[in-house]
């Protein structure tokens, strides 16, 4: 018989799209007799309901929902990731203080995870220039407060709904010297470009001193091994210089906002 017509299992249960038979339901300790309305209006423990997968669906969500209307006035903005670590008044929450600034005067909205450090010192550059300083704060086990720099603060408790927002609003992405979770946003944005997940844009180090030993290592060891091609290489840019982050990220804006021949002629 067509196992696509062939009747269901004695005690079989439907919920929504899903299909669940008597052993499935005993294998997963799950009560196949239950229907879904009689889930609904039983009265449980609120904290039995809030630790389940479905309620957790729900609330990354909500988060999407919420970042998506809190940003979605937002066009032309620089994400800035370093490390939460950096000392106010140190030569690179200066440096990081500097490109807030001028990404600012340049019309750039700055969004940074929200924090203290580098963070803070792009918030607040962006600030000095007149620009929206964007925060995106993420819970964590010890607290970590937005800024006193941030104009437009969301608050995440999921760290990928929190990633999509770094990305979504970006022009580029300017990332300083920072440890593993500056690392994951670096590789993360490499991977998304190389896949075709996301446009090429601009994805600029600062601080040549920092980054030269990863950059030497992905050539002469990933590239090596034909892991990474030149092409993937070359998605990153190199420099210590402010007005050099400016320039790269602007002339990527301009050429893409020029229409080409073909498509003025199409307008």
């Amino acid at each position: 018989m067509d196992e696509r017509t062939r009747p269901a299992d004695p005690g079989t249960r439907r919920s929504g799209r899903t299909r669940v038979t008597p052993t499935g339901a005993a294998r997963m300790d799950r009560d196949a007799s239950t229907t879904e309305d009689e889930k609904l209006l039983e009265r449980r423990r609120a904290q039995d309901f809030q630790e389940t997968d479905p309620w957790r669906a729900m609330r990354i969500l909500a988060e999407f929902v919420e970042g998506f209307d809190a940003l979605a006035d937002v066009h032309q903005a620089v994400t800035v990731f370093g490390s939460a670590r950096t000392e106010e008044g140190s030569p690179l929450y200066e440096l990081a203080r500097v490109i807030g600034r001028k990404l600012a005067e340049a019309g750039f909205a700055v969004i940074t995870g929200g924090g203290p450090g580098t963070m803070e010192a792009a918030n607040r550059g962006c600030r000095e220039g007149g620009g929206l300083s964007i925060g995106c704060n993420i819970e964590l086990p010890m607290e970590q407060a937005l800024n006193r720099y941030v104009d437009l603060g969301v608050e995440f408790r999921y760290f990928f709904v929190r990633k999509t927002m770094f990305v979504k609003y970006a022009e580029a992405f300017v990332i300083l010297p920072g440890g593993f979770g500056t690392l994951d946003e670096l590789f993360d944005s490499l991977t998304l470009i190389q896949t075709g997940k996301l446009r090429h844009f601009p994805v600029v180090l600062v601080g040549s001193v920092y980054w030269r030993g990863l950059l030497d290592w992905a050539r002469t060891t990933v590239l090596h091994d034909g892991a990474i091609s030149d092409a993937d290489l070359s998605l990153l840019k190199l420099t210590d210089d402010p007005d050099e982050v400016v320039r790269i990220i602007t002339t990527y804006r301009d050429a893409r906002d020029t229409p080409t021949v073909a498509e003025g002629e199409l307008r």
